[in-house]
């Protein structure tokens, strides 16, 4: 009787595990899309810029010869790993301290991540706050490491990404002994 009850428990956990995983998309990816469209919708066509024309930005920026607000909203571990050199950082989660740190509704913005999806969310914020001059620069570190150009960090000081990977190559993975590791 207890072998009966243990095939029958384990065939039903069997089975619900393999509902799940035949399920298929997650039915909240369609809502997020829908949440990501909407903050996208929140941002003028002309605020959203690719890579030459935020190099041309960030290159006047750092002469002195415009004056606007350049953050990274990335994780704080993906800050410290590499970034644009002179940028500020402010995490995409707590973008509700941007108004206590930049009052002027004027004031020219520029935001990145990654890539762009968190970026969006943060500049569609910002409109929703208020702010009428913020620009969404939708490459991020992949198109700016692709376009060649540097980054810094603590530890190595400045260098250029060769190739930029979403997940680790299999020689990276080949690891024999590490004590600490992301993957």
């Amino acid at each position: 009787m207890k072998k009966l009850i243990f095939i029958a428990l384990s065939v039903m956990l069997l089975l619900g595990t393999a509902s799940l995983t035949f399920a298929g998309d997650n039915p909240l990816r369609a809502e997020e899309k829908k949440v990501n469209a909407g903050f996208k919708a929140l941002i003028p066509k002309d605020k959203i810029i690719g890579v030459d024309q935020f190099y041309q930005v960030y290159q006047d920026v750092m002469a002195g010869k415009k004056k606007a607000y350049l953050i990274d909203v990335r994780t704080h571990p993906e800050y410290y790993a590499f970034h644009i050199e002179g940028t500020d950082h402010i995490h995409s989660g707590h973008m509700y301290t941007i108004p206590k740190k930049i009052k002027d509704p004027n004031a020219e913005i520029y935001v990145w991540c990654r890539t762009s999806k968190r970026a969006t969310y943060t500049v569609g914020f910002l409109y929703k706050y208020g702010y009428k001059n913020v620009y969404l620069y939708k490459g991020g570190v992949v198109g700016w490491a692709k376009a060649g150009h540097s980054f810094v960090n603590q530890f190595t000081g400045k260098f250029k990404i060769l190739e930029y990977r979403k997940i680790p190559s299999d020689a990276e993975k080949s690891f024999r002994v590490r004590e600490f590791h992301p993957y």
